[in-house]
């Protein structure tokens, strides 16, 4: 696990300097309603405001910009709610790499467009991610296209660690850091830059009731799937964790939060409302998870980061939340 821990470690340094032209430094801002409540600090890392309207380019632009010639000249395909879909589809278009995606039928529609926008190809296939991948890995063997994974794989996971370096940058005393869950490479990537910086860091991740495989999983010390309906936490509605993902966070991992969907509904109308923050469900789990007050012993005098994944909300669900 050391040597593993180590070249990850490694390849997130790497990733921050490939990334370095290409996305956004996004602002950590403090939250001076939820500090006073929470009566500690607490500040939110925007990554609704990434390029593409969330965090997923990170991962996916620092897994293409390896490919070699041979990779690139097969094109590449994924699979995805419409997070991923996006970061690969701007990553491929910026590296002149063809690309297509697949995306479950209940995708939103905002997120097909914008991902079609950038120049994929996209295909809507199975009713659920997990349905999706699935026919996206056959469709990959098939004709042989570069099958680029959301989530379990050390190059986007490294990506998506450069966050973590970014919250160390901008606070370098924080205590904790509150992270949603779906397959599980942002937590991993930031578990593991902030926890070789800091071990005492402490890392807290959170899922929907709805759906929550990840900590499932860590709860049973091994691989579970878990979704009982849908969840308004759509980038987050992964019911089976990567292997990958599953091995670098068990060890990293120190709280655990299960947030009901009309909390999240709850959160995503607290931040446009108070904060001026356009959360999708994903982006607002963090804030639910504070809202619900399942943290308060951990929030009162320490300084807290909650990662805001991302801002891709269907403008008719906004609408009904708010």
């Amino acid at each position: 696990m050391m040597t593993v821990s180590k070249s990850l470690t490694d390849q997130i340094y790497e990733a921050k300097q490939r990334l370095e032209e290409v996305v956004i430094h996004t602002p950590l801002v403090p939250s001076n309603i939820l500090s006073g409540l929470k009566e500690g600090k607490i500040c939110f890392k925007l990554e609704n405001l990434q390029r593409t309207g969330s965090f997923k380019i990170r991962g996916a632009y620092n897994k293409l910009a390896q490919l070699s010639a041979n990779e690139i000249e097969r094109g590449v395909i994924a699979a995805s709610a419409g997070n991923h879909a996006q970061g690969v589809a701007i990553s491929a278009k910026m590296l002149g790499i063809k690309s297509r995606i697949f995306m479950p039928i209940t995708a939103p529609l905002t997120k097909v467009e914008a991902t079609e926008k950038y120049g994929a190809i996209v295909k809507l296939i199975g009713e659920t991610f997990d349905e999706t991948k699935q026919a996206a890995l056959e469709e990959a063997a098939v004709t042989n296209e570069i099958f680029i994974p959301p989530y379990d794989d050390y190059d986007v996971i490294a990506g998506q660690g450069t966050i973590g370096l970014e919250i160390l940058e901008a606070l370098p005393d924080v205590d904790q850091i509150i992270l949603p869950i779906g397959g599980g490479g942002l937590i991993s990537g930031v578990a593991m830059i902030a926890k070789s910086v800091n071990p005492n860091i402490k890392i807290i991740g959170v899922q929907s009731y709805n759906v929550h495989g990840m900590l499932r999983s860590i709860w049973n010390h091994q691989i579970t799937a878990n979704r009982s309906n849908r969840t308004l936490a759509d980038g987050c509605d992964v019911a089976i964790p990567g292997d990958i993902t599953y091995k670098v966070l068990s060890p990293l991992i120190d709280e655990t939060v299960l947030v009901e969907e009309a909390v999240i509904k709850q959160a995503i109308e607290y931040l446009a409302y108070k904060e001026k923050i356009i959360a999708e469900g994903a982006g607002a789990l963090t804030t639910a998870a504070i809202m619900s007050g399942a943290l308060d012993h951990l929030l009162i005098n320490r300084k807290t980061v909650a990662v805001v994944s991302g801002g891709n909300i269907d403008s008719g669900s906004l609408k009904e939340i708010i």
